[in-house]
């Protein structure tokens, strides 16, 4: 039985999360379709932004606990390779080269809070929540606090790794985990509207922003400044902006 349903319209991919009967928990099975999902929606030109939902109350509430037990006993190597599963998942994320957008609803927790969060845009319902509890069955918050690391303050960051506390979504906003709140009454219908809006941008441009947006982590200022000047001049070299500047100027002149 598969663990999600891929679909894709107007230039817009979208991967449900479908095992609402488990709240979405993420076991092995559902990170390899996560990841192959969004490698052959990626792969697709007429892709240009991918965005990430879940059947039933919640989005994902984090990895599936009795799939864990059926490791429990197993040696060293068979952990790590079932722990890198979902690492590969935030890794295809960051890799994609369209963006990537969560559209949360209910808890999103442990696990599914990394993927919310590894997503380059977090579209939240009100009432969506986000918690890293790991530590409070024994277990680290591993992979995801590299995420969470590099979207709020370190003291922050600790905070929510340490103490497992839930954040309602105005103060995962607040914190910088959440890109937009929408309103509920209207959530669906916001989050296609945002998506099919960023599938019309220009692709090449789009696809160039992503790319140095990450390139430029851990940059130095003057190394960043001088990589924007290369993706700069490459970017005049494009029909997309050639085009762009000469349809803005027939407008402002008054052209049709």
């Amino acid at each position: 039985m598969t663990r999600v349903r891929v679909s894709r319209s107007e230039g817009v991919g979208r991967i449900t999360l479908a095992r609402p009967e488990k709240k979405n928990a993420l076991d092995r099975q559902m990170a390899d379709e996560i990841v192959q999902a969004l490698d052959s929606l990626a792969t697709q030109p007429e892709t240009r932004v991918i965005v990430i939902d879940a059947e039933g109350d919640d989005f994902c509430a984090g990895a599936d606990l009795e799939a864990l037990e059926a490791l429990l006993a197993a040696d060293r190597e068979a952990q790590l390779d079932d722990a890198r599963a979902l690492g590969r998942v935030f890794m295809s994320i960051r890799q994609a080269p369209v963006p990537v957008v969560a559209a949360v609803h209910g808890r999103a927790l442990a696990g599914g809070a990394g993927l919310a969060t590894a997503c380059d845009i977090v579209l939240a319902h009100p009432d969506a929540t986000f918690a890293y509890p790991e530590v409070r069955i024994g277990f680290v918050p591993a992979m995801v606090m590299t995420i969470l690391r590099r979207i709020v303050p370190a003291r922050h960051a600790f905070d929510l790794a340490i103490t497992g506390r839930s954040l309602s979504a105005a103060e995962a906003e607040k914190l910088g985990l959440v890109s937009r709140v929408l309103p509920a009454e209207m959530f669906g219908m916001k989050v296609d509207e945002i998506c099919h809006a960023l599938a019309k941008s220009p692709p090449e441009a789009v696809r160039r922003t992503k790319k140095l947006f990450y390139e430029l982590e851990g940059r130095s200022f003057d190394s960043g400044i001088a990589q924007g000047a290369q993706a700069n001049a490459e970017a005049r070299m494009t029909a997309e902006f050639r085009e762009g500047v000469q349809r803005f100027l027939q407008r402002r002149r008054g052209g049709s």
